[in-house]
């Protein structure tokens, strides 16, 4: 016999973690559409040279790349930004511009699994291209804002920077020839710690002043506002510039919009990927902040030019659903708290199943999910073992004359009546 093995950092997801994943998903659709942004999809397998080099030299090293059939050199995509930067090269011709599309689908990158992170995982991707502007900046991170209130999650913090202020601080400071490195280590500054950082940047510049001087930027003071942050941060880059220009901008427009109350300019945040070129931002649960960001993006100007003559400038984001899902299951969140594939089993005896099946389409059709039994006559032991397992609370049998009644499962509760009675009391107590 075969071992039923797993690889590592994959899984198998059970019916009580797929059903919450998939109820994510559907809310977060609607928020996207409701903000006019329509589905895409790519293809898992890409050439491997339209992913190498996109995200950094880590990411390059964590790509899934092989050989196929026909001796072709391929890869697995490692994100969705990637692959839809190609996409819009391959389909420049048919989309309206700007474009706003969302995309919900896996991702594959071979690192070190670890809590909610895994070698296979799903992204939900936002993205808007072909304008560069603050207020495109502010459709992303209302759409942020927006998933984020439908999903019921109350302790959340949007952590903003810009890519390009940062930048303009390193040519100040004398060191725009290693922002790349510079860019990447800081990256890291919640995983290695403040102090390995320093020793890194001090090797990296031959300079403890210069490594001072970054951390000195990057730290943010307790109690500052954002406006004031913008103030202190263009100081240290050498005064106004076009990013603390856009920075001001976007406080202006997320003001106006009543939701700044969940984001904090945070120059720390760099993120890892080197196509970001402006506003970057990472979101932490305030009650578990240790997990890490669960939905992080930012402005890409340059990523659609190494496909096409045409530069569309991009801005998005990314939920990671695997990480989010973990979150929120150490936080015991109310929406995954029904798992159940159905809200009520019907049970018929042998030679009821005419009106099982009757009563099953009537409650269906009434938008209660029904699970039609399908072993009549089978003893109560084993449907109460099936109900238990599928996390269905109420269930639906007839007597001997064919007229139904509703147990609830957990309070033992019956009642009866004829289908139609027994449908509202369902959409009343909604088990």
């Amino acid at each position: 016999m075969i071992e039923p093995l797993v690889l590592k950092g994959f899984r198998d997801s059970l019916p009580s973690q797929e059903i919450p994943r998939r109820k994510i998903m559907r809310m977060l659709e609607d928020v996207f559409t409701s903000y006019g942004f329509v589905p895409i999809d790519t293809p898992a397998l890409e050439y491997t040279n339209v992913l190498l080099g996109k995200g950094g030299g880590e990411t390059d090293k964590q790509i899934f790349r092989f050989q196929d059939n026909g001796k072709r050199d391929v890869a697995m995509r490692f994100d969705l930004t990637v692959p839809f930067a190609r996409f819009l090269a391959t389909n420049a011709a048919s989309l309206p511009v700007p474009f706003k599309r969302y995309h919900m689908s896996k991702v594959w990158r071979g690192e070190n699994p670890q809590k909610g992170r895994y070698r296979e995982f799903i992204q939900c991707d936002f993205d808007i291209v072909g304008a560069d502007n603050a207020i495109s900046d502010l459709e992303i991170l209302s759409l942020m804002d927006a998933s984020f209130k439908k999903l019921g999650i109350e302790g959340y913090t949007f952590h903003v920077s810009h890519r390009g202020l940062f930048n303009t601080f390193l040519k100040n400071a004398g060191i725009e020839d290693k922002n790349v490195e510079i860019l990447r280590l800081v990256d890291k500054l919640r995983k290695i710690g403040e102090e390995e950082v320093i020793r890194q940047l001090t090797e990296l510049t031959g300079s403890s002043e210069t490594a001072a001087k970054v951390i000195s930027y990057i730290t943010s003071v307790e109690g500052e506002s954002f406006p004031d942050t913008v103030t202190r941060l263009e100081g240290l880059a050498g005064g106004e510039c076009d990013a603390s220009v856009r920075l001001k901008e976007i406080w202006a427009l997320l003001k106006a919009a009543g939701i700044e109350g969940h984001f904090i300019l945070d120059p720390s945040i760099t993120r890892g990927l080197d196509y970001y070129t402006g506003i970057v931002y990472e979101t932490f649960l305030d009650d578990l902040p240790s997990i890490g960001s669960v939905c992080s993006g930012g402005r890409y100007n340059n990523l659609t030019a190494l496909y096409s003559k045409e530069t569309l400038p991009g801005v998005g984001s990314s939920i990671g659903l695997d990480r989010l899902l973990a979150a929120l299951e150490e936080l015991k969140h109310p929406i995954l708290r029904n798992t159940a594939g159905a809200d009520v089993i019907v049970y018929a005896q042998a030679g009821q199943e005419t009106i099982a099946a009757a009563a099953a389409a009537e409650l269906r059709n009434k938008g209660i999910r029904t699970d039609l039994y399908l072993q009549p006559g089978k003893k109560m032991k084993a449907l109460y073992d099936y109900a238990e397992k599928s996390g269905t609370k109420a269930l639906i049998t007839f007597d001997g004359e064919g007229k139904p009644s509703l147990k609830d499962l957990v309070t033992r509760d019956t009642v009866t009546g004829d289908i139609a009675s027994l449908a509202e009391k369902l959409l009343e107590r909604s088990l």
